[in-house]
C-alpha cells in the first residue's frame, strides 16, 4: 500500500517541485512568464479531464450510479471551462502608473477640467458621510464640485452638505436605486450653465485620498478612454477576516479580485467599471442616457454600453480611495448576491455575451461567459463535491468510478501546479482552502441570484448593503450554519457507516477517494460554521499601528513623541504622559495641527482622544486618510493563515 500511494503521489510531488523551482525564476508581471505557468498548468488539466471522461463515468444504464456520474461530469466539465478562461486572461496583466506619470505634465498643461463629484447615499449614518464629504472636499484637483445625493431625503444631511462645502441634491422617489439617483443628479447638471467635463462616483463610505482625482484624470489623455476604474481598499477587515481573527495574516477578500484579475482584465481591455471610485466622461454618458437600470449591477453594465459607442474602461490599480468593507455576514452576502443577480440580468439582456443585437468585441463577450461561469459553474460544482463523497458513503453511489491512488496521479499533478502558480501570480492572494471557504458562505445566496436573474430577470429590487450600526454583539448565521451543519452531521455519519458499521469490501479503493473527500470538506466547513458566527466589534473607528514623529503641545511646552497607532477619533503615543489625563493638547500630525485630551494611561505609553469640533475632524479625517496608515499585503503566509485559522477554532 505505501508503495501504491508514493507511485500515485510521485507526478504531483514532481510537479510542485518544478513550479516552486520555476517561479523564483520568473517575473510574474511578464506575459511570456506568465503563458508558460499557465500553460503547463493547462496541460495537466487537459491530461486529468481525458482521464475524468473516459476512465471514471459509471457504465452506462438506467441506475443511480450513471445518473449522478453524468450530472456531477457535466458541472465539473463546466467548472474546469471556467478556470480554463479564467488561466487564459491571467496570462496578461497591465500596470497603468506609469502612463499616468507620463501624462501627468500633458494635464497640469491643459485648462483644469471640471469634474461633478457625486456621492450616493441611501441610509448610511451621518459618521460615515461626514467622512467622505470631508475626503471629497479636500482633493487636490482645482476644479471640482462635490454633490451628495440623498435618497433618504434627510434635513440633517442637507445641512451637513451645506456646512462642509457640498451641494445637495434629492428626488421625489427611489426609482432605478442608485443608477435612478445618479441619472436624477445627471439631468440636473446637463442643464447647468457649466456642466462638468467628468463626473466621479463614490459611494457614501468612499473616502478619496487627495490625488485620486488628479492621476485619474491622467488616463483620458487617450480619446477613446471613456471611464476610469480605480480599486476598492478598505480600512476595516471584511467579516471573513474578523470572524477568523485572521486580519494581521490574510487580505480582504476583494484583492485577489481587484489587485490580480482586473489588472489582467485591462490588459486584454476588458476591464469594467465598478461603481464607487471611477471616473467618467459626461459627454458620452448622457450620450448612452446616462447609467442602466436594466440591471441592479449598473456599474458593469455601463462599460458594456460605452463599449457599445466605442469608449472603453481603463483601470488604474492604485490605492486612491478607502471604504467599509462589508461589516457583518448578512451584508456580506447581500452584496455577492447582488452583484451576481445583476450580472445574471445582464446576460439575458441586450449587451448579454449572445446578444445579436450587440457591438460587443470577441474578447468582451469570452470575458462575460468567463464570469457567467464563475458565477454559476464554479458555484454548483462546489456544491455538488459536498454531496457526492456522502453519496457514496451513505448510499453506495458510484459518482466518480475511480479510486483514490488513480485521482492523485492524474489530479494533484494538476492541482499543485496550479496552486504554486496561482499563488505566484498573486503574490500569495489565492489559497485554495480559504476561497473555498468564502465561496461556501456566499453559495446558497448566489444560486438563489442566479436562478432568480435568469428566470426573472426584471422588476427585481436593489438590496442596499448596510453599512455602519451597532456591532458591538455577537451574532450567529443560522441559515448558513442549519445548512453547512447538516451537511457536517451526514458526512460524519457517513463515515461511521462506511468504515465502521456496513464496511464494503471496496474501501480501500473507491472508500480511500471517498474519505479524502470527506475529511476535506469536513475541514473547510467547519472553517465555514466558525465564520458563521460573527465576533463583536469594539471600535467604532478603526486603529492602525504606526511609528511616526509628531510635535505635542500641552501645558506651555512643546515635546517630540512617537505615535504607537493612530485612528479618527484618538491616538496612542510612547512615553510617559507630560501632564495630568484630562489636559487639552495640540498634536501636529502631518502638518496639521489637531486639537486633543489626554485620556488614558498605557503601559508603555499614554492616550489622547482628538475634539469633537468640525475644525478639528476635518483636519483630523483629511490628515489620516492622506497618510499611509493601511497597508497593502505584499505576500500572505500560508503557514500564518493555517495558524490563525487554528487558533480561532480551538479558542
Amino acid at each position: 500500500m505505501t508503495h501504491n500511494l508514493l507511485t500515485a503521489l510521485a507526478p504531483g510531488l514532481a510537479a510542485a517541485g518544478l513550479a516552486v523551482m520555476l517561479t523564483p525564476l520568473l517575473r510574474h508581471d511578464r506575459t511570456p512568464a506568465r503563458m508558460l505557468m499557465v500553460g503547463v498548468g493547462l496541460l495537466l488539466l487537459l491530461r486529468y479531464f481525458q482521464w475524468r471522461v473516459t476512465s471514471t463515468l459509471p457504465p452506462l444504464g438506467w441506475t443511480a450510479d450513471f445518473a449522478a456520474g453524468s450530472i456531477f461530469l457535466v458541472a465539473e466539465t463546466a467548472s474546469l471551462s471556467a478556470a480554463i478562461l479564467a488561466s487564459i486572461f491571467l496570462c496578461r496583466t497591465r500596470n497603468r502608473s506609469p502612463e499616468v506619470e507620463a501624462n501627468k505634465a500633458w494635464l497640469a498643461s491643459l485648462e483644469p477640467p471640471l469634474v461633478d463629484v457625486l456621492i450616493c447615499t441611501y441610509n448610511e449614518e451621518e459618521a460615515i458621510l461626514e467622512r467622505t464629504m470631508i475626503g471629497a472636499t479636500g482633493m487636490n484637483h482645482s476644479n471640482y464640485r462635490v454633490w451628495v445625493l440623498d435618497d433618504g431625503r434627510r434635513a440633517w444631511l442637507e445641512e451637513l452638505s451645506q456646512r462642509l462645502g457640498c451641494r445637495y441634491l434629492t428626488r421625489p422617489d427611489n426609482s432605478h436605486a442608485k443608477a435612478g439617483n445618479i441619472n436624477h443628479a445627471l439631468a440636473h447638471l446637463a442643464t447647468l450653465p457649466d456642466p462638468p467635463a467628468f463626473i466621479s462616483i463614490l459611494d457614501a463610505d468612499f473616502v478619496p485620498l487627495p490625488d485620486f482625482l488628479s492621476r485619474a484624470l491622467c488616463l483620458f489623455r487617450d480619446p477613446g478612454v471613456g471611464l476610469v476604474q480605480t480599486p476598492q481598499h478598505f480600512i476595516n477587515p471584511d467579516p471573513i477576516q474578523t470572524n477568523l481573527a485572521a486580519a494581521h495574516v490574510w487580505p480582504d477578500e476583494q484583492r485577489f479580485f481587484f489587485d490580480v484579475v482586473l489588472a489582467a482584465k485591462d490588459a486584454w481591455g476588458a476591464a469594467f467599471c465598478c461603481g464607487t471610485s471611477s471616473v467618467i466622461r459626461f459627454a458620452p454618458l448622457m450620450a448612452i442616457g446616462g447609467f442602466p437600470t436594466d440591471s441592479v449591477t449598473e456599474d458593469y453594465l455601463l462599460t458594456l454600453r460605452l463599449k457599445e459607442t466605442g469608449f472603453t474602461t481603463a483601470y488604474l490599480n492604485e490605492p486612491l480611495t478607502l471604504g467599509l468593507a462589508p461589516e457583518g455576514l448578512k451584508e456580506y452576502i447581500t452584496q455577492r448576491g447582488r452583484w451576481c443577480l445583476g450580472f445574471m440580468q445582464i446576460t439575458r439582456g441586450r449587451s448579454g455575451p449572445f446578444s445579436r443585437s450587440s457591438s460587443l468585441t470577441f474578447i468582451d463577450r469570452l470575458s462575460l461567459v468567463d464570469t457567467f461561469l464563475n458565477w454559476t459553474a464554479v458555484y454548483i460544482a462546489k456544491l455538488l463535491g459536498l454531496l457526492v463523497p456522502v453519496g457514496y458513503l451513505l448510499f453506495g453511489i458510484h459518482t466518480v468510478d475511480a479510486d483514490l491512488y488513480d485521482l492523485l496521479g492524474y489530479f494533484l499533478p494538476f492541482f499543485l501546479w496550479h496552486s504554486v502558480t496561482m499563488s505566484w501570480i498573486s503574490r500569495g492572494r489565492s489559497l485554495v482552502f480559504m476561497t473555498d471557504v468564502s465561496q461556501f458562505i456566499a453559495a446558497p445566496a448566489i444560486l438563489k441570484a442566479v436562478f432568480t436573474g435568469l428566470l426573472r430577470p426584471r422588476h427585481q429590487k436593489f438590496k442596499v448593503t448596510a453599512k455602519g450600526g451597532d456591532r458591538g454583539q455577537r451574532f450567529i448565521e443560522w441559515p448558513l450554519v442549519k445548512i453547512y451543519g447538516s451537511i457536517i452531521l451526514l458526512t460524519l455519519a457517513g463515515l461511521v457507516y462506511a468504515f465502521a458499521i456496513h464496511v464494503r469490501g471496496d474501501s480501500l479503493t473507491s472508500g480511500g477517494l471517498a474519505f479524502a473527500w470527506s475529511w476535506y470538506n469536513l475541514i473547510v466547513l467547519v472553517i465555514v460554521c466558525f465564520v458563521c458566527v460573527e465576533q463583536p466589534r469594539r471600535r467604532k473607528a478603526e486603529r492602525f499601528a504606526t511609528d511616526e514623529a509628531v510635535m505635542l503641545e500641552c501645558a506651555g511646552q512643546s515635546l517630540i513623541l512617537r505615535l504607537t497607532d493612530i485612528s479618527i477619533t484618538g491616538a496612542g503615543l510612547r512615553g510617559e504622559p507630560p501632564a495630568p489625563l484630562g489636559t487639552a493638547i495640540i498634536c501636529t500630525i502631518g502638518g496639521r495641527a489637531v486639537r486633543g485630551t489626554i485620556v488614558r494611561k498605557l503601559t508603555d505609553g499614554f492616550a489622547i482622544k482628538f475634539d469633537e469640533e468640525l475644525k478639528t475632524r476635518i483636519e483630523m479625517i483629511r490628515g489620516f486618510y492622506a497618510g499611509n496608515y493601511v497597508k497593502a499585503f505584499a505576500q500572505v503566509a500560508t503557514l500564518g493563515v493555517t495558524t490563525a485559522v487554528v487558533r480561532r477554532l480551538f479558542d
